[in-house]
């Protein structure tokens, strides 16, 4: 019996660390739980709902709210590509008028938002298996090709 008293040890480390790992999943350390990040310009806000965390292969809905404070003429919500690499994207609503490419980041495209309407976009995307890391997933809004304001997030993506 002496001879397995490590083993009595082992195991209770094991299990000590076990506990550690879902107590950190309980409070949302490896989880999904949206957070919303917000940004101000005299001519609009921005407002993403959407993971800071998430797992691999999880399926999430990122939200998008834009609020005109002056009129909007050719609203463009442009995205980082940590956006769509390593992600399926499942779906956009509404859909976007126009889909475009600016410099290897999504352009999405709404039209006039006149000033005092808001505008909420929504995006269902799942975490392929293989994306593992940090991204960044800044989110621009533009007036055509006049910039109005920046949101910089990031995400982090466990296996």
């Amino acid at each position: 019996m002496e001879g397995r008293r490590w083993w009595v040890q082992a195991r209770r480390v094991l299990l000590v660390l076990l506990a550690v790992v879902l107590v950190a999943a309980l409070f949302n350390v490896f989880g999904q739980r949206p957070h919303t990040s917000i940004a101000a310009a005299p001519r609009a806000s921005l407002k993403v709902y959407a993971p800071v965390h998430a797992r691999s292969g999880v399926v999430y809905a990122a939200r998008f709210h834009i609020t005109a404070r002056q009129d909007i003429k050719d609203a463009f919500l442009v995205l980082d590509p940590g956006w769509a690499e390593g992600y399926t994207v499942n779906g956009l609503a509404p859909q976007p008028l126009t889909e475009a490419d600016r410099n290897g980041r999504l352009a999405y495209g709404f039209g006039h938002i006149p000033a005092g309407q808001s505008l909420i976009f929504f995006m269902s995307l799942q975490v392929n298996p293989t994306n593992v890391g940090h991204r960044s997933q800044n989110v621009e809004l533009d007036d055509g090709e006049t910039h109005i304001l920046t949101i910089h997030r990031t995400i982090t993506i466990f296996p």
